[in-house]
């Protein structure tokens, strides 16, 4: 599927290649180190949508400088994230499972961590729907690396361990069309407001053994 993926859309690729190398020149594909199937690191494949050597965190909210123009389109539709049908060819990740994640946000003695970093990581999963426009939901957040610790990631990992739990075939075809239906279909008005009060009225969750 990731092959005849990248020979439909190679017209599209080439184009949006074109798009981020005229605004900003080489490299067109950012790469950024994660943490795959069993602990190991690889190099996770995007088109680039920020400004080169921009620094700063690994977390990014909307409105930042550092996102290029061409760079905003290709996140609000999510397509920067077509680069990673190569890491599925390499079978570093999978069309469906838990989204990989830095090295630094990972750790390794939490039992949760652990069951999610048993499955090969994925393009997309339940997390990656629920919180399509994260950038959105944390626009208004002062401390980042905190609020992302102690309420975005833990609920990632829930959802993305839940799944695991129960997928199958089928789940993952449907979890495939939820996530075009999420990222490229026209939505309601005011659901992204509706969707930012929501997450942000999430308390943190109880410390787990081996979480800091």
């Amino acid at each position: 599927m990731a092959a005849a993926g990248l020979a439909v859309l190679s017209p599209l690729l080439a184009v949006l290649a074109l798009a981020v190398w005229l605004e900003t020149g080489r490299p067109v594909l950012f790469r950024h180190r994660r943490v795959g199937q069993g602990g190991r690191t690889f190099e996770l494949l995007k088109f680039r949508s920020m400004v080169v050597n921009h620094g700063g965190p690994s977390i990014t909210r909307s409105g930042e400088a550092r996102i290029t123009r061409v760079g905003r389109f290709l996140r609000r539709w999510k397509l920067d994230e077509l680069p990673q049908l190569v890491n599925v060819l390499r079978g570093e990740m999978s069309l469906v499972g838990p989204r990989p994640e830095v090295p630094e946000y990972v750790d390794p003695g939490d039992p949760l961590w652990q069951r999610v970093l048993r499955a090969r990581p994925g393009i997309t999963d339940p997390a990656s729907v629920e919180f399509r426009n994260e950038e959105e939901l944390l626009a208004g957040v002062e401390d980042l690396d905190g609020y992302y610790r102690k309420v975005l990631l833990p609920r990632k990992l829930e959802l993305s361990a839940a799944y695991l739990e129960r997928r199958n075939f089928s789940s993952d075809v449907a979890m495939l069309f939820r996530t075009v239906a999420a990222s490229w279909l026209p939505r309601a008005a005011g659901r992204e407001a509706h969707e930012r009060r929501r997450i942000h009225s999430i308390p943190p969750p109880m410390d787990r053994p081996g979480r800091d």
